[in-house]
C-alpha cells in the first residue's frame, strides 16, 4: 500500500503543480516547463525511495517490459497514478472556479494547431527520449541515483518546452487523463492519443535502453 500511496501523491504533485502553473498562474512556456520538471524532481526525491518514482503509466510500462517491476505492482501503480492525477485536476478545477475562470480550462492537453498524425509522432518522440533518459540514469549498471531526480526533472522540463505548442507536451497518460476527464470537450475526445502515443514511446525506449546495456 505504501508504494501505491507514493505513486498517488507523486502523480498528484506533478499534475497539481504543472497544470496549476498553466491555469492559476497563467505561466509562459518556460514557467510551465519548469513547473512540470521541478514537480517531478520534488516527487522523485520525496516519494521515489518508496515506489521507485514512476508517476507515469508510460514509465511503469517500460519498467515492466525491462522486468524492474512485476505485473501486479504495475497495475496498482497505474491505478494510483490515474487517481492522483484526477484528484489533482479536481482541486485545480475548484481553484480556477474560485477565481472566476473557465472551469473547462484545466491545463488539459490537445493539438488544435497540428494534424493527428503529427501530434501522435510528437508524443511518441518526446516520450521515447524521456524514457530513454529515465531508464539509463536509473540503471544499476551505469546510472547515477544521486542525480537521477534532477536529470529526469530537467529533461522533462525541456521536452515540455519543445512540445508545448504542438501537443501540450504530455509524455504521460495520467497527466492528460485527469484534466481531460474533468474538462471534457476535445481533450477528452483526443485522450486516446495521449494514452497510446506515450505508451508506444515507452515501449520503444525500453528495448533501446536494453540494447544500450541499461539492464543486467
Amino acid at each position: 500500500m505504501q508504494k501505491y500511496l507514493a505513486e498517488f501523491f507523486g502523480t498528484f504533485m506533478l499534475v497539481f503543480l504543472g497544470t496549476g502553473a498553466v491555469t492559476v498562474a497563467e505561466g509562459n512556456t518556460l514557467t510551465i516547463g519548469l513547473a512540470f520538471g521541478l514537480a517531478i524532481t520534488i516527487s522523485a526525491y520525496a516519494f521515489g525511495g518508496i515506489s521507485g518514482g514512476h508517476f507515469n503509466p508510460a514509465v511503469t510500462t517500460a519498467m515492466l517490459i525491462n522486468r524492474r517491476i512485476g505485473g501486479r505492482d504495475a497495475t496498482g501503480y497505474i491505478v494510483a497514478q490515474l487517481l492522483g492525477a484526477t484528484v489533482a485536476s479536481g482541486l485545480i478545477k475548484l481553484f480556477v472556479g474560485g477565481l472566476g475562470l473557465a472551469t473547462n480550462q484545466l491545463g488539459q492537453t490537445d493539438f488544435p494547431k497540428i494534424s493527428t498524425g503529427l501530434a501522435f509522432t510528437v508524443e511518441v518522440v518526446v516520450t521515447f527520449l524521456f524514457l530513454l533518459v529515465i531508464l539509463n540514469v536509473t540503471s544499476d549498471r551505469h546510472g547515477n541515483s544521486d542525480f537521477a531526480g534532477i536529470t529526469i526533472g530537467v529533461t522533462l522540463a525541456f521536452l515540455i518546452i519543445v512540445a508545448l505548442n504542438l501537443t501540450g507536451g504530455s509524455l504521460n497518460p495520467a497527466r492528460s487523463f485527469g484534466p481531460a476527464i474533468l474538462a471534457g470537450g476535445s481533450a477528452l475526445t483526443h485522450l486516446w492519443l495521449y494514452i497510446l502515443a506515450p505508451e508506444v514511446g515507452a515501449i520503444l525506449a525500453a528495448f533501446v535502453a536494453r540494447v544500450m546495456g541499461s539492464e543486467d
